[in-house]
């Protein structure tokens, strides 16, 4: 049994994730930031529930002592929201504020907390710490301002855990790239499901080693050159 620990976990991907890890038997731990998104996840057979509101960093903070003691095997960063305005009016402060700290900063308190726990994962071996990012995030792919500040995020959330690697040189910290995912912030257009996404990730945390740490990885499980 591996203890995985999900970051923003109370719906979309996040959930699904959850969901399927409690049903392969590994032990759950998940945040959530209000009743609703704790009642998804007990609902998704998750072990543990924390109250965490990753916008807020007062929220955050208290994190560390609620894992404490654990021995991390697999932590996902899935907490994110949406921006789709383009380029052609800028975002205004509190569009701007919610974004990045949801995407951006939430993550970077995150890490110098659960890091360690990663660290010492699998058995002292070290873990993996994944971060649901974006292919919008890909600035060598930019190919319009579409999600102009939710592409920002995702660039910055890139270079937050690119370089925070070097920091826990025994955690396999990498990017991922769920595709376009069926939820509420992907649409009802887009052509993945939760359920396909979330078993790709899976699959993709199970194949990365140290050697791997720092990529920016895509669903297929193959890294992107550039990014």
């Amino acid at each position: 049994m591996s203890t995985i620990v999900l970051i923003g976990a109370s719906r979309g991907i996040g959930l699904e994730l959850a969901r399927q890890y409690a049903a392969a038997g590994d032990r759950v731990i998940a945040t959530a930031r209000d009743d609703a998104g704790a009642e998804r996840l007990q609902q998704a057979g998750v072990h543990q529930i924390l109250r965490v509101d990753v916008a807020k960093p007062a929220s955050v903070s208290g994190l560390a002592w609620q894992l404490d003691g654990e021995a991390v095997d697999v932590a996902v960063y899935v907490a994110g929201v949406g921006h789709r305005a383009d380029a052609t009016s800028p975002p205004t402060q509190n569009d701007f504020d919610h974004v990045m700290h949801t995407n951006v900063l939430g993550a970077m308190q995150v890490i110098p907390q659960v890091a360690p726990l990663v660290e010492a994962g699998r058995n002292g071996q070290g873990g993996v710490f994944g971060f649901v990012s974006s292919g919008l995030g890909n600035i060598t792919q930019a190919a319009d301002s579409d999600w102009w500040l939710y592409r920002v995020s995702k660039a910055a959330l890139n270079m937050a855990v690119a370089s925070a690697r070097h920091s826990y040189p025994r955690a396999a910290m990498v990017c991922l790239d769920p595709g376009w995912v069926r939820t509420d912030m992907g649409g009802p257009s887009a052509p993945l499901s939760a359920e396909d996404s979330a078993a790709a990730l899976r699959r993709n945390l199970t194949q990365i080693t140290l050697s791997s740490s720092g990529q920016f990885v895509h669903r297929d499980g193959v890294a992107y050159d550039t990014w």
